[in-house]
């Protein structure tokens, strides 16, 4: 029997994010969770070395990389309609379980049970993930006002808000030491 599991996981790169805003670059759901992975990776490690954590930074890796396999089924639901309320946000994670349940439903059976941890992570490294996601969005933000497009001044601003008030230190130390050189052109990385 075949299996289209990773057929499917294909299409993140045919998702783009940030429908409602303006793009001089668009960013499809692959990219995002690539960087994502890279970033929550960073927190573990930051967590484990410098804050007495005891993550996987693998682990956490994988599952950054998965976060949003559910958009696949569901697209990409805008942040201010996702968040509206309450009951929106309940019946959303709803469908994103179902959806996720769906991609599991593609593999075979016996390779099934080694996928679960990816999509069944625990509070503490859920909290990562949703810090490098929402570090992500802000890089995001980054790299659309260096190109001249004020259109994301605002989700910037909201963002590096809703960065600092999750308070983990974790996210305030990758901020401080890694997020200005997101600015920064190819000879000045160097």
């Amino acid at each position: 029997m075949s299996s289209h599991f990773y057929a499917m996981l294909s299409r993140m790169k045919n998702i783009y994010r940030w429908g409602l805003m303006r793009n001089v670059r668009p960013e499809s759901l692959s990219e995002h969770s690539l960087e994502v992975g890279f970033i929550a990776h960073a927190l573990a490690v930051i967590e484990n070395r410098r804050l007495g954590g005891n993550f996987d930074p693998n682990a956490v890796c994988c599952a950054a990389l998965f976060h949003d396999t559910s958009e696949i089924i569901t697209g990409d639901m805008p942040t201010p309609i996702k968040y509206y309320n309450k009951e929106i946000k309940s019946a959303y994670k709803e469908i994103e379980a179902n959806a996720e349940k769906s991609l599991l439903s593609l593999l075979p059976e016996d390779l099934r049970d080694d996928f679960l941890p990816v999509y069944n992570v625990d509070e503490k490294v859920k909290r990562l993930i949703k810090a490098a996601d929402k570090i992500s969005a802000l890089i995001k933000c980054i790299e659309e006002e260096n190109m001249g497009n004020h259109e994301f001044a605002s989700a910037h601003k909201a963002t590096e808000k809703a960065i600092k008030d999750m308070n983990l230190e974790s996210a305030n130390i990758f901020l401080s030491e890694f997020l200005d050189s997101f600015s920064l052109n190819l000879d000045e990385l160097k």
